[in-house]
């Protein structure tokens, strides 16, 4: 489903059967360096300092398997390091309807962007699979074992005031990045987009 604006409109899952154990392999800071410094241009893309994805995107080390309160936090003062120098890839922001991210997605793999929305409505998790030719997990399921090794995560903590059973988020591809925006409406709001 494309939107007037040549953006591909996501389905936000709620149903999410993915095998157990999904994100149980913590990814340590140290395994991180390690695993950047011996990859290549692709893994540099997606894991990043300026990337979504990046364990360093908020200025210290924070795994993005675990969910992390982004709407408590101003952009400007997260992202003032990466702002300064002019890498900036990723931004949010809140309105009196909704709270808003965008990010610029590398464009590496199967670029397969997938946004969940846990049961109880707590959570956003933005994934996908960048390296398809390694072998996966003994279960087949790539994000359970060392899921860095073949996709990416951001896990997000909603705020109490989200409806997630609302949200949309859209996918436009550009040169060399894909841009994915998601919008989750607040539940006091008269407007909903």
């Amino acid at each position: 489903m494309t939107s007037s604006s040549g953006s591909l409109k996501l389905e936000i899952h709620t149903d999410d059967k993915t095998p157990a154990g999904k994100w149980s392999v913590a990814l340590r800071e140290e395994v991180f360096r390690r695993f950047l410094s011996g990859g290549g241009c692709s893994e540099k893309a997606v894991f990043g300092e300026e990337s979504l994805f990046s364990p360093f995107l908020f200025g210290k080390y924070f795994d993005p398997s675990d969910a992390f309160p982004l709407w408590e936090f101003e952009a400007e003062v997260l992202l003032a390091s990466l702002r300064s120098l002019g890498q900036c890839r990723v931004d949010w922001s809140q309105t009196d309807q909704a709270y808003v991210l965008k990010s610029d997605l590398p464009v590496v793999g199967k670029n397969n962007v997938q946004v969940y929305v846990d049961v109880n409505g707590k959570v956003m998790e933005i994934s996908g699979q960048w390296n398809s030719n390694k072998k996966t997990a003994a279960n087949g399921d790539w994000r359970s074992g060392r899921w860095w090794e073949y996709g990416y995560v951001r896990r997000l903590e909603l705020p109490g005031d989200a409806d997630p059973k609302n949200s949309e988020a859209f996918l436009s591809n550009k040169d060399d990045y894909s841009f994915l925006e998601i919008k989750v409406p607040k539940i006091n709001s008269k407007n909903k987009f």
